[in-house]
């Protein structure tokens, strides 16, 4: 089976049905996440968040394909707590507030470990990469883009600014900043805002 193929069926598998007991899921996505903290990447197994949340392996099994999965499901939901985009107001200024978000997402939140966690894993495991891109860094940033889009549509951004080449250019260097243990401050994010988004009048 294709790669992509197998992303996409261990993502239907990794969503939630109803029928699922919401304490024993809450329990699950809570320990993965303690034990990442406490013990990396490789240390999270499947074993270690069953003994830590109070549930079989096979209970997990039923629900999530692999550890993967199930940090997944903690990063979607938490992400879309904490990093909300705006949809409405001036663009520029959503932007800033987009990002510093992000930076305090990145250096204090524990799904913020998780997000780094993955993107390392991502360079060395073609279905994880996969897997990642279609839970959580394809959406969000179809989400990210239609933000700019809007700024450009309504003349606050120049029109030929390439949506996909700003995003880069304004999220890359907080993410590089938090993968290398560098302090990502308010002052460094509103410059980089005000560099890479030049008013047009």
């Amino acid at each position: 089976m294709a790669t992509k193929d197998i992303a996409a069926s261990r993502a239907a598998k990794g969503r939630a049905p109803h029928r699922r007991n919401e304490d024993a899921r809450l329990a699950i996505l809570g320990a993965a996440d303690e034990l990442l903290i406490e013990r990396g990447f490789g240390g999270v197994t499947v074993e270690g968040i069953a003994a830590r949340a109070g549930v079989s392996k096979q209970t997990i099994y039923r629900w999530w394909p692999s550890k993967i999965d199930i940090l997944l499901d903690t990063l979607v939901e938490e992400a879309d707590r904490r990093l909300k985009i705006p949809e409405d107001g001036a663009v520029v200024d959503a932007v800033r507030g987009y990002l510093r978000a992000l930076a305090r997402f990145l250096a204090k939140d524990d799904a913020g470990e998780i997000l780094l966690a993955l993107l390392g894993e991502a360079q060395h495991d073609a279905e994880t990469a996969a897997l990642f891109h279609e839970r959580y860094l394809d959406p969000r940033r179809a989400r990210e883009r239609a933000l700019l889009k809007r700024g450009i549509a309504e003349g606050e951004l120049p029109a030929g600014l390439n949506p996909d080449t700003t995003l880069d250019a304004l999220i890359g260097p907080i993410v590089y900043r938090a993968l290398t243990g560098t302090k990502v401050s308010r002052p460094f994010v509103d410059a980089l805002v005000d560099r890479v988004l030049e008013p047009t009048g």
